[in-house]
């Protein structure tokens, strides 16, 4: 990490070094949209969707993009329909480093709940933005709701920050239940790695347990089945995703997401590997907030790079 009190002085305006502008996206499936741009002076860059529940489109790493990207992009929400596609039109707009499913749903459609719930790709309202220097961070804080009268009344707070100088980023959830009556909550983080993020040799482990690996891409048959790992504690969890130069290194709390759930789809043309932390175990009841009740789920994650091939060839 950089001194930034020595750093400080020589620069004319700290953003040169480390800054989060707000862009509009204008082009396509994706215009419209207010989007961050994140760049921490470290090597971490990244690009965070308000208007897609602030959640995190690319990612790169000293010049490598880490997050995978769909065909389609990053489509607008205006263009997406959850209840489409046969209550699946969460496919539609699936892309992105991450996408944040529920709050009222995850996994296949039932009924009266669409694939991975109404959440996901629902605009926020961007409340925080900028750098503090003195904290040695770059934030941003918004707040999506979910609400149906007479149903659910659920409002997600996020706020991401990113060390400055740094190649982390911590992903802090607020969900509180804003209605009168007790609310079951299903929530579930899908993050999404492609290449170079994942390669063939790739391997997946869960506090130092192997789960899934080593990779072959592209693989001619898919998508795989998803497969669901118990954290088994209430401590700190320790999820690796090592590749060959590049390592994600993603920490969370056993007790808020007391399962990793890990899908992937490696056939040529496609080749992601998703890593999700979920709120519940697929064979248990989704936890409920009281009235006026609230709970925080906190993510961080951490990357390194090595050498590229072109580095090691000289």
């Amino acid at each position: 990490m950089p001194d930034l009190k020595a750093l400080r002085p020589l620069l004319g305006d700290p953003r040169q070094y480390a800054s989060v502008r707000g862009i509009t996206l204008d082009d396509g499936a994706e215009r419209g949209q207010r989007a961050l741009l994140f760049s921490t002076g470290g090597g971490l860059d990244f690009m965070v969707l308000t208007d897609r529940q602030m959640d995190i489109a690319t990612l790169s790493l000293a010049g490598r993009q880490l997050g995978w990207q769909s065909p389609a992009g990053f489509v607008a929400p205006q263009l997406l329909s959850a209840e489409g596609d046969g209550a699946k039109g969460f496919d539609r707009g699936f892309s992105g480093f991450l996408v944040t499913c529920g709050l009222d749903h995850i996994g296949h459609p039932v009924p009266g709940h669409p694939h991975h719930g109404k959440l996901p790709y629902t605009p926020a309202r961007l409340t925080a933005v900028g750098e503090d220097w003195a904290a040695g961070v770059l934030y941003a804080e918004g707040q999506s709701r979910q609400v149906r009268y007479g149903a659910e009344m659920l409002a997600l707070t996020r706020r991401i920050e990113a060390a400055i100088g740094g190649t982390s980023l911590t992903i802090r959830d607020r969900i509180e239940n804003l209605g009168p009556t007790a609310q079951p909550v299903e929530l579930m983080y899908h993050f999404n790695l492609g290449h170079p993020a994942i390669t063939t040799g790739c391997e997946i482990t869960l506090d130092g347990a192997p789960t899934t690996g080593p990779l072959t891409l592209p693989m001619p048959t898919g998508p795989g089945a998803a497969t669901f790992h118990p954290v088994g504690h209430t401590g700190t969890a320790q999820c690796m995703i090592t590749g060959q130069g590049v390592t994600t290194h993603l920490t969370f709390n056993g007790g808020e997401l007391p399962c990793l759930q890990l899908w992937h789809d490696l056939r040529a043309g496609i080749a992601v590997q998703s890593i999700e932390p979920r709120n519940f175990l697929p064979d248990a009841t989704p936890p409920t907030l009281a009235p006026g009740e609230a709970v925080t789920i906190t993510q961080t994650l951490d990357f390194s790079a090595g050498p590229t091939m072109a580095d090691t060839q000289g």
